[in-house]
């Protein structure tokens, strides 16, 4: 993800996916194979699919053998309505999203729906800002972290904070990223490692896991089409320029290493585009075609 308001989808895209996907994740891997990783799906990426119809789109991840999914919103349905659709499915939602301004408005209310979904990780996907992203931002967010954290921790449930590229800004020799990391305790606040959005800040993602070996525990996976022109501090790109896995410019066998290396608890697949049924299922394989 995320961040929620960047849905470009043109409406007739969406008509017919759930059909047309049933040729294509024929080949997706059986989830009963052996692998290094387990590839799960951030539900975000289907997010239009979900708006119109909660319990197929869930049918349709189930057949894509996925298990492990994070959870981005509910679909006008309750935190249990949504744990019984996944459990009916033998979906787990490892993790899940919430916004800066539900934590703020009850860091409780995050806390009680991530026990009822069963999440093991909570993350927040955006800092609200205008304009650039500035230091006294980084220093804020950071105190924040803490807090809510804090309060996560003791609840049992790990928050993460995913960077969307703003964060990479050169500051002082260094990046705002740097500054949050500096600033943000171990023990109750880590990071969610989308490499997408870290790319796109130029910031590299297995230079990134080599600095922060202990910090980054999750992971977005996906790519980025080959004409997107890079840095870029904004935390906006056309959702377009998600492409399957091994078809844009990251760098993603060295990525993977990398991640394998540092012991990311979750990975899940992230695709913004209005081809993300189609492209998926390519995803999965192009990981498995990696060794992994």
């Amino acid at each position: 993800m995320i961040h929620w308001h960047r849905i470009l989808i043109p409406s007739a895209a969406i008509a017919g996916m759930l059909v047309m996907v049933s040729c294509n994740v024929a080949a997706a891997p059986e989830a009963s194979q052996p692998h290094k990783i387990n590839v799960g799906l951030q539900l975000y990426s289907l997010r239009a699919q979900l708006a119109k119809d909660v319990p197929g789109t869930l049918d349709l991840v189930q057949k894509m053998g996925i298990t492990d999914v994070e959870a981005a919103g509910f679909y006008n349905l309750s935190a249990s309505q949504f744990r019984q659709e996944l459990d009916k499915r033998g979906l787990r939602a490892s993790g899940a999203h919430f916004q800066w301004d539900q934590f703020t408005k009850s860091v409780d209310q995050v806390i009680q729906d991530c026990k009822t979904l069963g999440v093991e990780y909570v993350t927040m996907p955006w800092i609200p800002h205008e304009g650039e992203f500035t230091i006294d931002n980084a220093h804020m967010a950071a105190q924040k972290f803490n807090e809510w954290g804090a309060k996560c921790a003791a609840a049992g449930i790990k928050f993460t904070y995913h960077p969307h590229g703003y964060e990479f800004r050169p500051y002082q020799g260094g990046t705002l990223f740097d500054v949050m990391v500096k600033e943000t305790k171990p023990e109750d606040v880590n990071y969610e490692l989308d490499i997408f959005w870290a790319y796109d800040g130029g910031a590299h993602p297995a230079e990134l896991m080599k600095k922060y070996p202990n910090r980054f525990v999750l992971m977005h996976l996906k790519d980025m089409k080959k004409s997107v022109k890079i840095p870029n501090y904004t935390g906006h790109e056309d959702v377009e320029s998600d492409v399957a896995l091994g078809m844009g410019q990251l760098p993603l066998a060295q990525i993977v290493k990398e991640a394998e290396k540092i012991g990311i608890r979750h990975y899940y697949i992230e695709d913004e585009s209005s081809r993300s049924v189609q492209q998926i299922p390519q995803s999965i394989q192009y990981i498995r075609s990696l060794g992994y």
